[in-house]
């Protein structure tokens, strides 16, 4: 199969979801684009506050993308390209974009309140705390895992004597300078557009140029060399600070900045591809099961593995709540919603094909074990299509942009997922119906904004330190997890104000059978890992989170099949 006819009919197929498939989701749930959105009825310039539309789809495509349409193709390219771009295509337009399109929908109805109370209003209360919890737990997990890996990405290389190896560091210590440069650029950038009405264009040509001025001065001076503890207690620090500052100082104009990494990227992806059109070196489809293994470890069957691998850049229950935690609360107008969401989810679509298009080039190395790490799949797969275009000169450049990007989406990520796991504390602990302006005593302290942020940051920074690699592979389930629970909460809404909820119902079971069928798969081995007695702890402590994730996702099934079918009447739309 050649790339650039992979990556093009792929790109063909994506458009035509979005204009056809999308205009008519916005069509079936009611858009208005006259109604008042949250972000300007609870403006308080701290977290609510409205974007325009560019520097929103910024924010929420550099939250929702981190590594995630990167890792998971590249690793469920076991099963071949047909399958691969299969899932990402069918599951980008009918099952994610419907999710991440759904999700912000329903938050914005709600004030731009989270899932759990989208649950809370369409099945019940209980089922909202169940929700918040399980979603909290799971935000920790990214916190400690995203940390870890921007730790690692940053820190020094030290030899036997403990001193610092500046040769091995090098890189690691470029990156981490250029993160700092760039987050110092984006305060300045937020304070000008924000308070001082720059014009945003004007301004965007200037952050890009600063961009490129941060990655030339940290290439060329780098001079913080610290270990991998260090930087996790400073990343925890950071994510501190970014999760209670106002989101126009930090947080709009850093991740609008950065998705301009992200398109650019992806443009060099594209002319990489398209120039060099080679073909892809790897089986349209190997079997119904990981044989192939090239990390040692296989993938197990192809139901549910794929689905649940490729979680990013198909569906992916992170982007629920991002959707519903911070994109909710900057949306300017409803008729925003459907390129943000839905259009944004399609583009994540778009990196996964390229993401295939990458490991296929360098199949050989994949397939043998000598290049396995996704990301460095990504980067060399990219870098040497676009070598062999414009010559062996770029490869470097290249290859240094596209690790950079990585790194600047994964901690993206990370602090967006602090504040929303901050939401999630201050929801669960605040009634129904009441503010945090109505609590009082301990509940008042608790949901307090930095107060909520440090027990999320302790948490999380301490896991990562600690081992969160132990439990990681359950993350997989648990966000395929969150994905059918988010389905089901925006189909039993629209079915309470007598909206069509029908696309719901293939990709809410699907998922749900997905999940169920890989954490009974993982139940499994924790036994058989127990009955060997090998690593006997960790294995009892995955499968008790198997167990109880189990019994959570029945209890709110059977709770929202209770809710679907006593909708009754269509109620008015609120």
């Amino acid at each position: 199969m050649n790339a650039a006819l992979f990556l093009i009919g792929g790109v063909v197929v994506l458009l035509l979801g979005y204009i056809f498939y999308g205009r008519w989701l916005a069509k079936q749930w009611g858009i208005e684009d006259g109604r008042s959105t949250p972000a300007h009825e609870l403006e308080d310039g701290k977290d609510y506050c409205p974007a325009k539309a560019p520097v929103l789809m910024g924010h929420h495509f550099s939250s929702i993308a981190g590594a995630g349409p990167i890792n998971g193709p590249i690793q469920a390219a076991v099963f071949g390209w047909v399958p691969v771009m299969l899932w990402i295509l069918i599951g980008g337009i009918f099952f994610g974009g419907v999710h991440d399109f759904g999700a912000l929908f329903a938050s914005i109805r709600h004030k731009g309140e989270s899932i759990g109370e989208v649950i809370s209003d369409a099945i019940g209360a209980r089922a909202k705390k169940l929700f918040i919890i399980f979603a909290y737990l799971t935000l920790i997990l990214v916190v400690a895992a995203f940390a870890s890996i921007v730790a690692n990405t940053f820190n020094a290389t030290f030899d036997a004597s403990g001193a610092v190896d500046l040769e091995a560091s090098a890189a690691n210590a470029s990156t981490a300078i250029i993160s700092i440069l760039f987050i110092l650029m984006a305060i300045l950038f937020g304070f000008f557009v924000y308070r001082r009405n720059a014009p945003l264009p004007l301004a965007t040509i200037i952050g890009v140029v600063g961009i490129i001025l941060c990655m030339a001065i940290g290439l060329h001076w780098h001079p913080l060399y610290l270990s991998s503890t260090a930087w996790m207690i400073i990343v925890g620090v950071y994510i501190t600070v970014a999760s209670v500052t106002p989101v126009w100082i930090l947080l709009q104009p850093r991740d609008y900045l950065s998705s301009f990494l992200l398109y650019g990227m992806m443009i060099l992806a594209v002319v990489g591809i398209l120039g060099c059109h080679p073909t892809l070196d790897m089986p349209a489809f190997t079997g119904f099961t990981d044989t192939l293994a090239p990390t040692g470890t296989s993938l197990g069957a192809l139901f549910p593995a794929l689905f649940v691998t490729i979680a990013c850049g198909a569906v992916s229950g992170f982007h629920s709540l991002v959707a519903s935690g911070t994109t909710a609360k900057q949306l300017d107008r409803e008729r925003d919603a459907k390129p943000i969401a839905y259009g944004g989810m399609l583009i994540e679509c778009g990196l996964a094909l390229i993401s295939v298009c990458t490991v296929g080039y360098i199949w050989t190395q994949y397939a043998d074990g000598t290049t396995v790490t996704p990301t460095v799949v990504f980067a060399t797969g990219l870098a040497s299509m676009f070598s062999s275009v414009f010559g062996q000169a770029t490869y470097d450049v290249v290859y240094s942009i596209l690790i950079l990007a990585v790194s600047a989406f994964c901690l993206t990520s990370l602090d967006t997922a602090t504040r929303l796991a901050r939401y999630m504390l201050q929801e669960f602990f605040t009634p129904s119906g009441q503010s945090r302006k109505d609590l009082t005593g301990w509940r008042k302290t608790i949901t307090q904004p930095l107060v909520a942020t440090l027990i999320t940051v302790v948490l999380g920074i301490a896991l990562g330190l600690t081992g969160y690699a132990k439990i990681w592979s359950l993350f997989g389930a648990a966000n395929q997890l969150l994905a059918a629970l988010g389905l089901l909460a925006v189909c039993c809404w629209l079915g309470k104000i007598g909206r069509n909820n029908k696309m719901f119902y293939i990709p809410m079971f699907f998922m749900l059978l997905v999940t169920l069928t890989s954490l009974v798969f993982t139940i499994r081995d924790q036994a058989l890992g127990i009955l060997a007695g090998t690593d006997v702890t960790w294995c009892w402590v995955r499968g008790v989170i198997g167990v109880l994730l189990v019994i959570l996702s029945i209890v709110l099934v059977v709770e929202g099949v209770r809710a679907l079918s006593r909708r009754g009447k269509p109620q008015a739309t609120n």
